[in-house]
């Protein structure tokens, strides 16, 4: 009979291949798990992108029942926290990349390198699934929807120079106003330190306010976020952009100030499901335009100007700019310092920015690509032709 000593031992040498059988066991089951989840929710999403672009009114049912769930609880969440959820992500995603695969090769040195290969890739391979799921989930599908302007009536035609100049005067004459009030105000048009710190409260509170007159737009908006690293965004020569990931709206906050109300209004748009560039910039400038803030309608007046003024400039370069160069003193420097401020970011990284862009808006089926940001000069002749009309209608009444 074997002393009790020696028998535990045996038993102990005995449980050793057992375990490292279990473990072995365990990671392949992880490994695999990973490439099935990875591929189901790539398989999801391919699903819903078809859906979206080929069955008729799927994305507009999507838009206005499932996604506004999303909003709620996703958005809901990420909304809590004060700082740019998609920001900190980004940062994070890079080391964390860097350890997992560090961590995998080191242990590969000492056992499996192929093994090990392995997990690396099917973590990749699941984190690209989820990525592509959640891309489409809060964002991809949202193209496919019933555009805002077909809520508003508004007759979208091909317009005349002359219509545009009319524009033109129109937006002109508003900033004009809008500019000498916040001077006799202020003294200036330098938002101050203070404006901007309310820009997104403000922006908020104009897109509720915007939702009182157009349903569509009554939704429970988070406070568009600066992003801290502007120079991120800068580079690239973005003014803002909506993170899907979070669905949250960032916005530069290093640029010229009279952008920035536009823009966050402009994200809040897409984070409301409507992704197209001219119907966001279009909203937008609605939001803006129709603030009790004297400053974001400014940003308003200032942005909608900008477009069609360059869209006349096309058409008639000298009326143009006797138009521009018509602007209070205080307006041109504004808009000379939004300039230089794009001007110290043009390159190579901008370039292709721009191009990347051009082609993710082509592949959601805005056949314009990033010339689609400038259509919001068709949707502003539209509402200006519109207002136009009822006011000869009010005054042949009276």
């Amino acid at each position: 009979m074997l002393p009790a000593v020696i028998l535990a031992a045996l038993r102990q040498e005995e449980t050793f291949p057992m375990k490292t059988k279990r473990r072995k066991l365990i990671g392949k089951v992880h490994k695999r798990n990973r490439w099935i989840t990875g591929a189901g929710m790539l398989a999801a999403a391919l699903i819903l992108q078809l859906l979206a672009r080929f069955v008729p009114g799927f994305g507009q049912w999507y838009a206005v029942t499932v996604y506004p769930a999303l909003v709620l609880a996703v958005g809901g969440i990420f909304g809590l926290v004060p700082f740019s959820a998609a920001e900190v992500g980004l940062y994070l995603l890079v080391p964390m990349t860097l350890w997992y695969g560090g961590f995998h090769i080191h242990k590969g040195r000492s056992g499996s390198m192929r093994k090990e290969l392995g997990a690396i890739g099917s973590g990749a391979f699941c984190l690209i699934g989820f990525l592509a799921f959640s891309y489409t989930a809060c964002c991809g599908i949202n193209y496919y929807r019933q555009p805002f302007s077909s809520y508003l009536d508004l007759e979208v035609r091909d317009s005349s120079a002359e219509e545009l100049e009319a524009l033109c005067c129109f937006l002109k004459e508003q900033l004009e106003e809008t500019a000498r009030e916040i001077l006799k105000e202020r003294g200036t048009l330098d938002s101050g330190i203070q404006t901007r710190k309310n820009f997104p409260k403000q922006a908020r509170a104009d897109m509720k306010k915007l939702g009182k007159s157009y349903p569509q737009l009554d939704a429970p908006y988070p406070v568009p976020k600066p992003v801290f690293i502007s120079e991120i965004l800068s580079i690239q020569s973005l003014s803002g952009v909506y993170a899907p990931f979070t669905i949250e709206a960032n916005y530069n906050r290093h640029m010229t100030a009279y952008n920035i109300p536009h823009t966050a209004c402009h994200e809040l748009s897409h984070l409301n499901g409507f992704m197209r560039e001219e119907e966001a910039n279009f909203i937008g400038y609605l939001a803006c335009v129709g603030s009790d803030s004297l400053y974001s309608r400014y940003s308003g007046y200032a942005t909608g100007f900008v477009y069609a003024n360059n869209a006349l400039f096309s058409q008639k370069p000298e009326q143009a700019f006797m138009l521009y160069s018509g602007l209070p003193e205080a307006v041109l420097e504004d808009f000379r310092e939004n300039n230089a401020f794009w001007k110290r970011y043009e390159g190579r990284i901008s370039e292709a920015s721009a191009k990347i862009n051009d082609t993710y808006l082509k592949a959601n089926s805005q056949t314009e690509g990033v010339k689609s940001y400038g259509q919001v000069v068709d949707l502003l002749l539209a509402y200006y032709r519109a207002d136009m009309g009822q006011e000869a209608e009010e005054v042949a009444a009276d």
